[in-house]
């Protein structure tokens, strides 16, 4: 069997969990392109959340695009979205024909961006939702493996035979995968684009400067109104949706998704995900208690970088979406101040 080349960009939990776990397996070897190598050993652990250890070896670890991208088979972006465009245009004159480039985090922009810096006929793939909740706990070293998904799905352009390529990604992943029809059922999803933002919203909209006893857990301790203010978002957006080429319910509704049938079960659901018990809020500690982190990549990411386009293609169809708006200008006044 041929060594699948792999070459993961970013060193954040995704990249850690990710390079462990392809790392560990038979015929894959695992380049990481990171603006930090000397931080980087080339041996990582990942433990995931039922104990079981994934040893494994990285191959190559630099900050120069050219000794890793060219040998590469596949790309895997794990960056925030202010990166991407910036690491397209780096890494562009060493992709070749033969390069697949994709992005674990599709949300924040990656497929528009790539659509507008890379080559005609370049092979690109997106993922739906992240496949894994990942931590890091030593930096170069070791990561936590929180949760895996019952299934994920991504999106294809370029990419001859798509049916071998998904049962790659399953391989790699250790997770059932399933083939989406268009590059807008991976970019456009509901999931933090939505539901970070709108739970942020019904926290802080009010905000005046009040300080906490404590950094709110941001799932345990969700509310009904995170929940009605999520659903009425999600309602815009699934108008949106009906504008476009998707699939009908190749994006499922935040309801369909977590199971539920209005705000309170909604609650219920998210507030009882055992994966996100322990998963706080973006603040930051002050001197008696804590207060809102508008720094933090919940507001710098998933405003500019993931609802965003969602407002964007709604105000190109023309669709009404007063609870988005209300919220994507709260979030954007709050970074710009």
């Amino acid at each position: 069997m041929k060594m699948l080349q792999i070459t993961i960009i970013g060193g954040g939990s995704l990249g850690h969990v990710c390079a462990g776990v392809f790392s560990s397996q038979p015929n894959v070897a695992v380049s990481i392109f990171t603006g930090r190598p000397e931080r980087w050993n080339n041996d990582i652990v990942v433990k995931d959340i039922n104990g079981k250890i994934f040893e494994g070896h990285i191959a190559h670890i630099s900050s120069n695009a050219e000794e890793v991208i060219p040998q590469s088979d596949i790309v895997f972006l794990c960056l925030p979205g202010f990166l991407i465009e910036k690491t397209l245009r780096d890494i562009k004159p060493y992709i070749t024909a033969s390069t697949t480039i994709g992005s674990i985090v599709s949300n924040t922009g990656f497929f528009f961006a790539a659509h507008d810096i890379l080559p005609d006929g370049t092979k690109l793939f997106g993922f739906q939702r992240s496949p894994f909740i990942a931590r890091v706990e030593e930096y170069g070293k070791s990561a936590n493996l929180l949760g895996y998904k019952k299934e994920v799905a991504i999106a294809c352009e370029n990419i001859a035979d798509e049916e071998a390529f998904r049962c790659e990604v399953e391989r790699l992943f250790i997770t059932p995968t399933k083939l989406l029809k268009n590059f807008y059922e991976v970019s456009l999803t509901n999931s933090n684009p939505i539901l970070h933002t709108g739970r942020l919203y019904a926290m802080w909209g009010d905000w005046s400067g009040e300080v906490y006893d404590h950094n709110i857990l941001f799932y345990k301790e969700w509310t009904d109104m995170a929940s009605e203010c999520i659903m009425a978002m999600d309602d815009e957006f699934m108008m949106l949706l009906d504008k476009l080429p998707v699939e009908k319910g190749s994006i499922p509704r935040l309801l369909d998704y977590y199971e539920s049938y209005d705000a309170a079960s909604l609650t219920h659901k998210i507030s009882n995900i055992a994966a996100f018990q322990t998963i706080t809020s973006p603040m930051k500690e002050v001197e008696g208690g804590w207060i809102p982190d508008f720094e933090s990549r919940y507001f710098t990411e998933d405003f500019p970088y993931g609802l965003r386009f969602i407002k964007e293609l709604a105000q190109k169809y023309n669709i009404d979406t007063p609870t988005i708006d209300k919220v994507y200008n709260w979030g954007m006044e709050r970074i710009a101040r």
